[in-house]
């Protein structure tokens, strides 16, 4: 088997979003192409209800995926679809904006005044840029969660492992998103498809990949190769797994807005402020 080793290791980092959510960027803007197709992640965990209750009022995308992945607490979504929901400790948000799409997430917490939970972006090849956007909500009861060797727990989102399939297909990408749990010093081995992008990232724990240590917050992108291979300290080790299929195409970003040339970005903020930029509506 061929190893991945590390390619690039990242420190979470504090910013602002929204209408004054604290959050701790782990990658964006500054590392595309490299994770490409991903464009960015955010870890919102919180225990202080001011740093997050202002939420993300309502706001447009084109062109991409937001899937929001809430570990505790619940946030409240809306969208120009119609959908109207809570989002709780467990699930799953695949949003995909296609064409345009407009829509809220308001955090809530849960009754101890906890909030975390995962965002990340994905991006659209041109041919889907446009396509219709849809919404996915996914339960934590819909999430299947196997047992590997050595006692490694994988709850699976996307894709398939240990004969377990995740509820999200039909992705022009084709991820894999894992929510990992390796008990302490055991190792969690992987075969990944050669040529896709593949990181993880440490939301508990710690541990040690190709010789790199690994804390919560540190993110590994990782290389070329056809399987991955991360190990536990002392105490179980948690991380998130994504793997996909790069685009290889050029992108232009713009806030939420992200397509391949600066012209379409433009013209999707002209047609926001204009109030044309919905092009499908189910409701």
């Amino acid at each position: 088997m061929n190893t991945r080793t590390i390619a690039l290791k990242l420190q979470r980092q504090p910013t602002i979003e929204g209408a004054g959510v604290h959050l701790h960027r782990v990658f964006g803007f500054a590392e595309v192409p490299r994770f490409d197709p991903f464009l960015m992640l955010d870890d919102f965990r919180s225990d202080t209800p001011e740093h997050y209750r202002r939420g993300f009022p309502w706001h447009p995308h084109r062109g991409i995926e937001t899937i929001t992945y809430v570990t505790r607490g619940k946030v409240e979504h809306g969208d120009s679809l119609g959908n109207r929901g809570v989002i709780a400790s467990g699930d799953v948000q695949w949003m995909t904006a296609g064409s345009g799409i407009i829509h809220q997430e308001m955090p809530k917490g849960d009754p101890d005044g906890r909030m975390h939970g995962f965002q990340l972006w994905a991006n659209l090849p041109a041919a889907q840029k446009m396509m219709a956007p849809r919404y996915r909500g996914i339960r934590t009861e819909e999430i299947p969660e196997v047992v590997l060797e050595d006692g490694v727990t994988v709850r699976v989102i996307a894709g398939s492992i240990g004969g377990a399939r995740g509820p999200v297909d039909d992705i022009v990408i084709d991820p894999e998103y894992f929510d990992c749990l390796v008990p302490a010093g055991r190792t969690f081995v992987h075969r990944t498809q050669p040529g896709y992008t593949a990181f993880i990232y440490v939301i508990d724990g710690s541990g040690i990949t190709v010789g790199e240590p690994l804390e919560n917050g540190t993110l590994v992108l990782l290389d070329e190769g056809n399987h991955l291979s991360v190990s536990a300290a002392d105490r179980p080790l948690r991380f998130l797994l994504l793997t996909g299929k790069p685009l290889r195409e050029p992108v232009a970003w713009r806030g939420p807005i992200v397509m391949n040339t600066t012209d379409e970005v433009e013209l999707a903020f002209r047609e926001y402020q204009a109030g044309t930029f919905i092009k499908h509506n189910n409701t």
